[in-house]
């Protein structure tokens, strides 16, 4: 049946089919991605890789779409395409929802006991695991991947990466904190237990210098930054070295490793220690 559900949505996206019967496959897809059943990138044996039909899924649905008004949105009006409502939990979902103006698309998986505090937005694709906290103005884009026990601190960004089909999503794995501000773009993974300091920013162009191992981490060949399991990383600065830029005492800003966490050392603690 999937199978046979992955060629379907292959073919009318490749195809660009628009019909009412393309239209109730798209449903039928899009309610297995909202329950988490299918993902738009997973680990497998220790390597993520993209799910490229499930991601043409999302965009076929898209182009299905027609703009329509959003069901209880007086006294504000919204608009969105007809296709992607938004999620609908209860009490059974056991995911925590402050009040507050949060809104989590249909299509986004939300594992129980997720707690999300407002205002925050969650879109389309997005998966989300077991006992992580999205805080206060933080955004889930389209299709990341965000493991178990994850914080995702206050104004965080955590990018999508819907487009192109074919390239990775970012990806935070488990036991993760990203602190208040940072900003994980184009693909960046952030492996296990690693520590993303408040304000860092993130992209598959940003060089990252590891201070511990002497050695300047970059882009790989599938174009994605790894953050290595257990690195701390903070907000840093070099030295510009033109005749300009050193006349006015410039620098670039510098993501920096300045240490790795050990069993000992939680999250919190190595963060603290690094910036004293």
């Amino acid at each position: 049946m999937m199978e046979e559900l992955k060629n379907r949505i292959t073919t009318y996206f490749e195809q660009q089919i628009l019909s009412d019967e393309v239209e109730s496959v798209f449903h039928q897809f899009l309610d297995l991605l909202d329950a988490g059943t299918i993902r738009s990138a997973e680990n497998i044996d220790g390597t993520w890789h993209v799910h490229e039909w499930v991601k043409k899924g999302i965009l076929l649905g898209f182009r299905l779409g027609k703009l329509k008004t959003i069901d209880h949105s007086s006294p504000f009006q919204f608009f969105d395409k007809h296709t992607i409502p938004l999620k609908h939990f209860n009490g059974t979902s056991n995911v925590r929802i402050v009040p507050g103006g949060t809104a989590v698309r249909k299509g986004a998986y939300l594992a129980p006991s997720v707690i999300v505090m407002p205002p925050a937005y969650i879109n389309i694709g997005s998966y989300i695991d077991e006992g992580t906290m999205i805080d206060s103005h933080a955004l889930v884009g389209s299709c990341a991947q965000v493991g178990k026990r994850v914080h995702v601190s206050a104004a965080a960004q955590i990018g999508g990466v819907l487009e192109p089909a074919g390239a990775l999503p970012v990806i935070i794995e488990d036991d993760v904190m990203i602190g208040g501000n940072c900003g994980i773009y184009e693909g960046t993974i952030v492996k296990k237990r690693a520590v993303v300091a408040s304000g860092v920013i993130l992209t598959a162009s940003t060089p990252v210098y590891d201070l511990v191992h002497h050695r300047i981490i970059r882009r790989e060949q599938n174009g994605s930054l790894v953050i290595p399991e257990n690195a701390v990383v903070v907000a840093g600065s070099r030295k510009i070295e033109s005749p300009f830029a050193l006349e006015f005492g410039l620098s670039l800003y510098t993501p920096l490793i300045v240490k790795y966490r050990d069993e000992r050392t939680d999250a919190r603690i190595a963060l603290e220690e690094s910036l004293r």
